[in-house]
């Protein structure tokens, strides 16, 4: 690859080396050798030998081949135009190795944020919906996930009514191909919610238009990526040789652009030189605490693959693993809690479901589990006579989920057998 972009660049940068070539002659006498070598390639571009001498001087004189004196007029917005991409648009790295689709599976779940925007077939339109079987991913990251079968649905009242139909769904069909945005994502189950909203895309990308579209709007890599999973002789360098973006004179300046490395200031990767510019999420406390979530999901579903087989010891032993990477992960403290509560150990479970809805007020497991589990344990201290307690506990519950008539049920019980028990006891001292 280096020597092809050594090629391009005499290719492209032909008379300003001829240029510097007669500075040089002027300057260097032992510089002869070189010029003949470099006179000889402007003049057989198409050939594939470069002369080890001339690679050795464009080295030396880069910073002068590639000052801004020497830049194209063209703007990259007309390349871009004329040719359908900037730079070279290459199928996902993964399609030429070796990565095991569950590998693939878990990396996709992993990467997916709310707000991407991703590409799909319908397979099934319901009442309530429609179901999509995803193809690929768009607008950022860029995965082929076809082959992996990632099923999504987009809910009705996700989808906005087009036209004069009165059912928003009698728009879509089965075999269409539609853009849609992430809503939801529950990596604990591996379920995603799409929605044809704007709205439900990330700042960048909410003008882009979701909905119906067509196989010529397929994104590039995608359509590239097909011709590697249908010739095997197809190789990344031939994919990218033929690429009319590698031909872009102004592909690194479009590329330093789009990742907003400035092309005056040297990027440094010591953080004193660049504390300022540096993103949050991109210094290394929040990347080791993304990493610590993944890691202990993990040692979560390890676990609960042991609890369901009945090795309740072993599931112990990964849902605290889970927990020592990780000490606030709501999905390692729900499964905790649960096998607590499986044991009779309430209170401990109760503890880990109270400490999971601080970190996450909203995660429904959590609140089920724990209303369930202080009504257990305000039947527990109704037998032993602990009847305030107890309906500390129910009242909890109620105020935790107020449609939970277990709860509200026992919490009337009690209530009105402390009533009872006060009358009695009235009547007795009188």
């Amino acid at each position: 690859m280096e020597r092809d972009l050594l090629r391009q660049s005499v290719s492209y940068h032909g008379e300003n080396l001829l240029s510097l070539l007669k500075c040089e002659q002027n300057e260097n006498p032992d510089f002869k050798n070189v010029a003949a070598d470099l006179a000889k390639t402007l003049n057989q571009r198409d050939k594939e030998d470069t002369s080890p001498v001339l690679e050795q001087y464009i080295a030396r004189k880069a910073d002068l081949l590639f000052a801004p004196s020497w830049k194209s007029p063209t703007p990259v917005d007309e390349w871009q135009e004329e040719s359908g991409e900037a730079y070279a648009i290459m199928p996902p790295l993964e399609q030429f190795m070796e990565v095991s689709f569950e590998e693939r599976r878990e990396f996709f779940y992993r990467d997916v944020e709310r707000g991407d925007m991703l590409i799909g077939r319908i397979n099934s339109v319901r009442d309530f919906g429609l179901f999509v079987t995803l193809l690929c991913t768009a607008g950022g990251l860029e995965r082929d996930i076809e082959d992996l079968e990632i099923k999504a649905l987009c809910p009705i009242r996700n989808v906005p009514s087009t036209g004069n139909h009165d059912d928003p769904l009698s728009y879509y069909q089965i075999g269409d191909l539609i853009r849609a945005g992430v809503k939801d994502i529950d990596r604990y189950h591996e379920k995603l919610t799409l929605s044809l909203y704007s709205s439900s895309l990330a700042t960048h990308l909410n003008k882009v238009k979701l909905g119906v579209i067509s196989k010529e709007e397929l994104p590039l890599h995608y359509t590239r990526g097909e011709m590697v999973a249908t010739d095997c002789n197809e190789t990344y360098e031939k994919l990218l040789e033929d690429s009319l973006g590698l031909s872009n004179p102004l592909n690194v300046d479009y590329l330093m652009a789009k990742l907003g490395i400035s092309g005056t200031q040297t990027p440094s990767l010591m953080r004193g030189l660049q504390s300022k510019r540096f993103k949050e999420e991109d210094f290394g406390t929040a990347i080791r605490k993304k990493q610590s979530v993944s890691w202990a999901l993990k040692c979560v579903k390890t676990g609960v693959d042991h609890f369901k087989s009945g090795r309740h010891v072993e599931a112990m032993n990964e849902y605290n693993k889970a927990l020592e990477i990780d000490t606030n992960n709501v999905e390692a403290l729900v499964a905790r809690g649960a096998l607590y509560a499986t044991k009779g150990s309430l209170m401990k479970a109760i503890g880990d479901f109270e400490l999971a809805l601080e970190s996450c007020p909203t995660h429904r497991n959590a609140k089920k589990y724990l209303c369930q589990t202080l009504v257990e344990r305000g039947g527990q201290l109704e037998e032993e006579e602990k009847l305030v307690t107890a309906e500390g506990l129910y009242k909890r519950a109620v105020v935790l989920d107020d449609t939970f008539r277990e709860a509200a049920e026992a919490l009337e019980k009690l209530q009105i057998r402390i009533q009872v028990s006060w009358i009695n006891l009235t009547v007795t001292n009188t």
